[in-house]
């Protein structure tokens, strides 16, 4: 399979009243297109901040990371954008909808970003959010949601532009037993299904097995 996503040598270091704290420590590691990855570890480990940057959503410290062979980290930010807008879905713990919008409304907001128009991108959220089971949601608040539910909007639109790549963080982490396992059951179908690559950061050991890959990160380097 072809390598879609590749970080060399990884460091990330942040500074805190004076004091250099180093998260991650030299990483290296290859996502191939269609492949299920699990990154597990304790809390602070480093595996938000490794997600982050290989999303695109900060910059490492030291290193390169490569999509689909060009180094995301020397394009401009017009360049950068479009990969976070059309190639990569990120899924965070925290589903972060915007409140005063309804189901439809948040999932079509990568559309409309892009350029579609509101029908185009009322359509594509429809279907969508059809096909994740929220047919009779669509115009729902994000309160008026089950966490379930609210994470299911998250999901579809990270998926709206169709990524080849999908990140989630915790994506079961704030949910009971039976939501989470819902929605781990989720993304396993969209990734061999759609072939979409999906990497998961989790402490969700279970979860993690199902995957076809795990990685454990300690003290900012992968065991």
């Amino acid at each position: 399979m072809k390598t879609m996503l590749r970080i060399e040598n990884i460091h990330k270091r942040f500074e805190n009243n004076g004091k250099i704290i180093q998260v991650l420590k030299g990483i290296n590691l290859q996502v191939l297109a269609g492949e299920s990855l699990a990154i597990t570890g304790p809390s602070g480990a480093g595996k938000s901040t490794l997600l982050n940057i290989m999303g695109t959503l900060e910059p490492p410290s030291k290193g390169e990371v490569f999509f689909n062979d060009s180094n995301v980290y020397q394009m401009d930010e017009m360049g950068l954008n479009r990969i976070r807008n059309r190639e990569i879905g990120f899924v965070f713990q925290l589903h972060h909808l915007l409140p005063e919008f309804n189901a439809e409304e948040n999932t079509m907001i990568p559309a409309l970003l892009s350029g579609y128009n509101n029908r185009e991108s009322a359509e594509m959220a429809s279907a969508l959010l059809s096909q994740l089971g929220l047919s009779d949601r669509l115009n729902h608040r994000v309160g008026e949601l089950s966490g379930g539910e609210q994470q299911r909007v998250a999901i579809a639109r990270a998926l709206i532009m169709e990524p080849q790549l999908l990140l989630a963080d915790e994506p079961t982490g704030n949910l009971d037993k039976v939501t989470g396992d819902e929605i781990a059951k989720l993304l396993l179908s969209l990734n061999k299904n759609r072939g979409l690559a999906l990497v998961i950061a989790t402490h969700n050991l279970e979860l993690a097995q199902q995957m076809s890959k795990q990685l454990r990160l300690i003290d900012g380097r992968f065991e």
